[in-house]
């Protein structure tokens, strides 16, 4: 097997940690003092709103530990993931979308650089990989 690029766990440990920390933003702060408030403010969300933002960040953890796994379709759910992003902050300000392009550019080509295709492509069970 060949070693993964540092490039490629880099961004597979950046969608994990802001996956999971959005959504940890959201529950710890159920388990202290302020429960009423913070439960208040999640169902201001409303429950399908939440239901999508919460899946939209479970994404973000399921597709960064698959890339440290080597799949090659987890660098594509990564990489939509991030165009979603993008289009959505063509909804708040000019910084947030010229913010969210840059990130994008820059995670595109840790999950995409020669190196990285060619990790996912020597994996087991990947097309043209080992068995």
């Amino acid at each position: 097997m060949r070693k993964r690029p540092v490039s490629l766990t880099l961004a597979a440990w950046v969608f994990i940690v802001v996956g999971a920390g959005g959504i940890l933003n959201d529950v710890l702060p159920l388990l202290g003092p302020d429960r009423p408030s913070a439960m208040a403010a999640l169902n201001g969300e409303g429950p399908a709103s939440l239901a999508l933002i919460w899946s939209v960040r479970a994404l973000a953890v399921v597709g960064g530990a698959f890339v440290l796994r080597g799949r090659n379709w987890a660098r594509w759910l990564l990489a939509a993931w991030m165009a979603f992003h993008v289009v959505v902050s063509f909804f708040h300000s000019l910084g947030e979308v010229a913010a969210h392009v840059a990130i994008f550019a820059l995670l595109s080509y840790a999950l995409f650089r020669r190196q990285a295709a060619e990790y996912v492509a020597a994996q087991p069970g990947q097309p043209g990989g080992r068995r």
